[in-house]
């Protein structure tokens, strides 16, 4: 790789965020990041777990300025690469995004524009900001699999809510009301688990309904989960929603967008930098919007380790 090349962007493009936006819109954001002066190679992701290859193989060939083109679970991707290569420290990876997801939950929390040109700005002021992330040990069958992220993972009925809101995506039916939707209908067959969860030297028993934990505020298009998160004071935020009846939920939506579901009596909220959770029957696992596993899971957070490229109030 030459010198030059070491200063160009890569650019990993999710043509299918967004119900096709990243493809129908590239065009479009290809010409801006042109005439802002950005040079860059453009890579298109083939497939699930494609953004994971594209990340690893060309920070190895020396880029190291990553701009992602698509929505969550694709800045999700990039994100493991980058724990994923050998050549460079974590944090000397520089990642921007320009968002046409459908969640776009990650970007909300650092103030990345809706507006291409905007995003492109924010890229281009270069304004970086180091945040933490997580990892998460979980099981698919009998095998131990590991992933990092930069956001939220959710426990219990949120993984089963993405995993509807995904499969409404790949389908076509995705959009900013799928999540909303996929919440009612998993109300219908949904069940508590009684769960033993570990924080540091603290733990909890109790049949709960969903467990949030990450290091960022919003998911689930707007939600806050996690109202009180800082994204480097090296810990994760925990909201464990223990046992409540369906309709409680319903009632209570408002207060997962206007950031006081901390004030609800059967909410309890925790920090820590260690976690184990074990349930009986198993419980599902999502990342950053991302479907995965089962438990048990382990989770450790990794302190001030990933640069990112904020907005100016973040």
């Amino acid at each position: 790789m030459t010198t030059d090349n070491k200063n160009a962007h890569l650019v990993i493009v999710n043509p299918n965020a967004g119900r096709r936006k990243g493809e129908k819109d590239w065009e479009k954001i290809s010409a801006l990041l042109r005439s802002a002066g950005i040079t860059f190679k453009a890579l298109f992701t083939e497939a699930p777990g494609h953004a994971i290859d594209i990340t690893v193989s060309n920070i190895e060939s020396g880029y190291k300025n990553l701009i992602v083109v698509g929505g969550d679970g694709t800045m999700n991707e990039v994100v493991n690469g980058i724990f994923m290569q050998k050549r460079y420290p974590t944090r000397e990876v520089s990642l921007g995004m320009i968002t046409v997801g459908t969640g776009n939950d990650w970007g909300r929390m650092f103030s990345i524009p809706h507006d291409y040109s905007e995003a492109i700005s924010t890229i281009k002021l270069n304004n970086g900001f180091i945040q933490d992330a997580g990892v998460v040990k979980y099981y698919q069958g009998q095998n131990e699999i590991s992933r990092y992220f930069v956001n939220i993972a959710g426990i219990g009925f949120d993984a089963l809510v993405v995993s509807k809101t995904n499969k409404m995506k790949a389908s076509g039916r995705g959009g900013p009301w799928a999540y909303l939707k996929s919440i009612i209908t998993s109300l219908v067959k949904y069940r508590h688990t009684w769960t033993r969860i570990s924080i540091d030297d603290y733990e909890i028993n109790n049949s709960v309904f969903n467990i949030s934990i990450g290091i960022c505020k919003y998911n689930g298009g707007g939600m806050m989960q996690l109202p009180d998160a800082i994204a480097d004071d090296g810990l994760f935020d925990i909201t464990v929603i223990n046992k409540i009846k369906k309709h409680d939920v319903i009632l209570n939506l408002k207060r997962l967008y206007n950031g006081t579901i901390n004030r609800h009596p059967m909410v309890e909220t925790y920090k820590g930098k260690s976690i184990f959770i074990d349930s009986d029957p198993l419980i599902h696992l999502e990342t950053d919007g991302e479907s995965l596993g089962h438990s048990p899971f382990t989770f450790d957070i990794i302190p001030g380790s990933i640069r990112v490229l904020v907005g100016k109030t973040a």
